[in-house]
C-alpha cells in the first residue's frame, strides 16, 4: 500500500486523453505540458499545443452550480464575484473536460466540499494529483482551499478532497476568501 500512498509532489508524469471534435493527448513529465492532436489521416498524434501555459487570470468558471446552496460561504462569495464580473459559466460535469478547457482558455475548475461530501468528492491519488500536476506544470495552481493539492498527505487509496484548480489569480482568490472566513470563525 505504501507504493500507492505517495504525495503528489512525488509524481514524475501525468496525462489524459480528451475526446471531442478532435482527440487530444495532454501530458507532462515535469518539464512543461504538451498537447498532441490525433490526425486520423495518418493515425498518429501530432504536437499541436507545445508548452501549454494557462492564463494568469481567466474569464470562465466551472462548478456544479446546482449545488450552490450547499457550498460554504467563501465558495458562494467567489461564485457571486464571478457572476457579477461577467465571468462565463461552463460546466460539462467531466473533470477532465472541464480542466482541459480551463488549461487551454484559463479560468477555474471547482469541486468544493458539501454537507453530504465534507471531504469533497474527487479522489486525491488518481484524479486530483495527476490533473494538479499538469495544471501546475502549465503555470496554474491547485488547492483544496487552504493547502496545495500536491502537498496533501496521502493516507488512503480512495481519499477524497475538495479542489480548486486553474488560473493562479482565481485559485488565490478562493484561498483568500477561505482564509478570511476561517479568521472570522476563529
Amino acid at each position: 500500500m505504501n507504493d500507492f500512498l505517495q504525495d503528489g509532489v512525488e509524481q514524475v508524469a501525468a496525462g489524459y486523453v480528451v475526446y471531442g471534435s478532435s482527440t487530444m493527448l495532454v501530458y507532462t513529465t515535469g518539464k512543461g505540458v504538451n498537447g498532441f492532436t490525433l490526425d486520423p489521416s495518418i493515425g498518429e498524434f501530432c504536437l499541436s499545443h507545445p508548452d501549454i501555459q494557462i492564463p494568469q487570470q481567466g474569464k470562465i468558471y466551472a462548478v456544479n452550480q446546482s449545488a450552490y446552496n450547499q457550498f460554504e460561504k467563501p465558495v458562494q462569495t467567489f461564485i457571486d464575484e464571478c457572476m457579477d464580473s461577467g465571468h462565463r459559466f461552463r460546466y460539462v460535469g467531466s473533470m477532465v473536460a472541464d480542466v482541459h478547457r480551463t488549461l487551454i482558455k484559463g479560468g477555474i475548475f471547482m469541486y468544493p466540499a458539501t454537507p453530504s461530501a465534507p471531504n469533497g468528492k474527487l479522489r486525491l491519488l488518481y484524479e486530483c494529483n495527476p490533473l494538479s500536476f499538469i495544471v501546475e506544470q502549465a503555470g496554474g495552481a491547485a488547492s483544496n482551499g487552504t493547502q496545495r493539492i500536491l502537498e496533501l498527505e496521502a493516507t488512503e487509496l480512495h481519499q477524497r478532497t475538495p479542489i480548486f484548480m486553474g488560473s493562479p489569480d482565481m485559485v488565490e482568490r478562493v484561498e483568500t476568501l477561505v482564509a478570511e472566513s476561517n479568521r472570522v470563525m476563529a
